[in-house]
């Protein structure tokens, strides 16, 4: 079984995604105490609080760890559509930390995760060459969560590396494996939610609010509101808003980012709204370890067998300078 790393792990998504596909989670990190406070309600390995912006002395504690696989959604505001995607916001450089902790550390494999306007960021083309100079082979790839079980139009933006590998050899098996349709919230939740159209809140009125279980849940975000006084409507609005009764409560939006329903939540209402909007569907990040379990498993024990671990990192070393 590989044992897993998770950075960023903020209350566990991609922990609990990578757990279901068979991976052994043995430590997560982060720097939030409101989600550390919830990750060690649902999980019995450790969670630590770490600034992952020191690297060198975040590096030899996750070294000695001996992970095969370390994972992480460094945090997106800094490129997020909500808000004004500023890479000189702190919050980018996390994503430089997140690429040297790997070229420090050195896994078989790593998965990042962000959004989707990441792909076209400077800081991605930093991290990027840093991952390239480690001597990884690196697929990456948008997917929309609705397409990977997820009832939730989510574009998320994954990096996959494998140390010594080819660049885009899990592509097939991700895209092979997407549905062929988003899924609606009904054919998740069935008639369990008890209502076919709910609220929610737009980040301005020119968007529309209120949406129907029959197709995609928008993205989850971060708050949740009630219906406002003022909304006046918008012409894309499944059905007039003084016949929508309300919008999805907390525990619905948990469930919509496909967290199991005895998965505790605990907290201020604002700081557990914050957790779960900044989480990874699980099921997109089970979704996602799948495909890394399954692309790693018929060259696992070639590799352990022809190449010692400190050699292949010399090789894949060499072989990042050839590709220059």
């Amino acid at each position: 079984m590989m044992r897993v790393v998770d950075l960023f792990s903020g209350c566990g998504g991609m922990s609990l995604g990578f757990a279901n596909a068979g991976f052994d989670v043995v430590v997560a990190v982060d720097n939030w105490a409101p989600a550390i406070e919830i990750y060690e309600k649902n999980f019995g390995h450790p969670i630590l609080k770490r600034d992952l912006l020191d690297v060198s002395a975040c590096a030899p504690e996750l070294s000695a760890l001996g992970p095969d696989v370390i994972i992480g959604g460094p945090p997106c505001q800094d490129f997020s559509s909500a808000g004004k995607r500023d890479e000189g916001g702190g919050r980018a450089n996390l994503t430089v930390a997140f690429a040297e902790l790997i070229k420090a550390v050195g896994p078989q494999w790593f998965v990042m995760e962000n959004v989707a306007r990441a792909a076209e960021s400077q800081t991605y083309r930093r991290a990027r060459a840093i991952f390239v100079e480690a001597g990884y082979g690196l697929t990456e790839q948008v997917l929309d969560a609705s397409l990977c079980g997820v009832p939730q139009e989510r574009n998320r933006f994954f990096v996959i590396g494998h140390l010594g590998g080819e660049d885009g050899e899990v592509l097939e098996t991700l895209q092979s494996r997407l549905a062929r349709r988003q899924m609606t919230l009904r054919e998740y939740f069935g008639d369990t939610l008890g209502i076919d159209h709910y609220y929610r809140h737009p980040r301005s009125y020119k968007r529309r609010a209120v949406f129907s279980v029959d197709e995609p849940s928008p993205t989850i975000r971060g708050v949740n509101r009630p219906i406002p006084q003022g909304y006046p409507g918008h012409p894309g609005d499944t059905l007039p808003i003084k016949k929508v009764s309300r919008p999805l409560t907390t525990s619905e939006r948990a469930r919509v980012q496909t967290f199991p329903a005895d998965f505790v939540f605990c907290g201020s209402k604002a700081n557990v709204e914050q957790a779960i909007g900044n989480a990874v569907p699980v099921k997109l990040a089970q979704f996602v370890a799948e495909a890394v379990r399954d692309s790693a498993q018929p060259s696992a024990g070639l590799a352990a067998l022809c190449i010692p671990h400190g050699q292949l990192k010399l090789f894949s070393a060499a072989r990042a300078a050839m590709k220059k």
